[in-house]
């Protein structure tokens, strides 16, 4: 991985620079990497994002520019602008400003949990800058800590761009690979399945960061990324009060409406969603289901929790089992956790590479006798 690295660096170092002096490898995560750089034509320091090599062979260059000048032109104090973007030696990138600060992440990973006011102020500001994308139609698909900065007591949301059109022209590249767009923890249920993706699926992924930041912990975890597609797509979140009864109930019931699994059944936008979260929303009918929730879930003893998560497991069984029995012309089941996979044939042949059907469960019961099922 070093030497791969290292590669790439002295690559994107010659293809640049008659424009920017790159400096060093500053992050890198599953689509691309990150690097420092001097801007030599205005003496200021960047942050350039390079697209993963294995995903540049896919992409359209020329598609990858337009997005790319699609999201150069939202202009917004919490949105992280773009300063260009291109194709060097086959290296697709775009360049931004270098922030000083921290990311969310970084703060989550000192603090676990954020006060109050501090988590709904950063999910207000993102909610913001967002609603400003959706109105120009640009969807973010990727909202998560890691691409919310922190800079100057604000937030400052990144990569607006980069998931669409690697998901787009990238779609059969990331089948083929097994890398899914958007971090697990934070995507909506129709990222999972493949459907049409709004401003709601952002909005879904704003309140699995929110929630994170009052809880310390995202709403569904699991051992691998099937496990937690799948309790996204069948579980309501835990209850928040539950861990931090601080929690006002008409937070907790703004965050669990925007977590619905049914994007009609969310907030119609990102701002009924921050109206909400400061108080000026109707969210009264959620409160109750929240409230009631809330002492049901508080109330059940042990044995009881155990019972219904051996029956819920069984039941998600069921649901596996008739799921794999409709599409098995097309899917095969494999083994050891592993989720359903498109045969290479089926891609080539023109079959939609999007919709993965996901028939992983986990057994959370605690009953060795179901095991063997998991």
């Amino acid at each position: 991985m070093a030497v791969a690295s290292d590669i790439l660096l002295e690559e994107l170092r010659e293809a640049l620079s008659e424009h920017y002096t790159v400096v060093s490898e500053v992050g890198r995560g599953g689509m691309a990497t990150v690097f420092l750089a001097e801007d030599l034509k205005h003496g200021r320091r960047v942050a350039i994002k390079v697209v993963s090599p294995e995903l540049s062979s896919s992409i359209d260059s020329d598609r990858f520019k337009r997005e790319i000048q699609i999201a150069a032109r939202l202009n917004h104090p919490h949105i992280l602008p773009v300063f260009d973007s291109g194709d060097a030696h086959g290296l697709l990138y775009y360049v931004m400003p270098f922030v000083e600060g921290e990311s969310l992440r970084g703060r989550l990973k000192r603090e676990s949990q954020l006060s109050i006011d501090d988590a709904v102020t950063i999910a207000c500001e993102v909610a913001d800058a967002l609603s400003y994308a959706h109105a120009f139609g640009v969807v973010h698909r990727d909202i998560k800590p890691e691409n919310i900065l922190l800079h100057g007591g604000h937030a400052v949301v990144a990569d607006f761009g980069i998931a669409r059109v690697i998901q787009d022209a990238g779609g059969e590249k990331l089948t083929q690979t097994g890398m899914s767009i958007g971090t697990a923890a934070y995507m909506s249920p129709e990222q999972f399945s493949g459907d049409h993706v709004d401003g709601r699926s952002d909005m879904y992924s704003l309140a699995c960061v929110l929630y994170e930041m009052l809880v310390g912990e995202v709403p569904f975890t699991g051992p691998n990324a099937i496990a937690i597609m799948a309790r996204h797509t069948m579980e309501m979140p835990p209850s928040i009060q539950i861990v931090r009864g601080t929690v006002p109930d008409e937070l907790e019931g703004a965050i669990m409406h925007a977590l619905e699994k049914v994007p009609a059944d969310r907030f119609a936008t990102v701002a009924q969603f921050k109206n909400a979260l400061l108080g000026q929303g109707a969210t009264s009918t959620y409160v109750r289901h929240t409230r009631a929730y809330t002492k049901q879930h508080a109330a059940i003893p042990a044995p009881v929790v155990r019972r219904r998560r051996r029956t819920l497991a069984v039941g998600a069984l069921a649901i596996v089992l008739v799921a794999a029995g409709s599409l098995a012309g097309r899917y095969y089941w494999v083994k050891s956790h592993a989720p359903l996979v498109i045969q290479a044939g089926d891609v080539a042949g023109g079959m939609s590479p999007k919709r993965i059907a996901v028939l992983y469960f986990e057994d959370r019961s605690r009953n060795h006798e179901l095991a063997p099922l998991a």
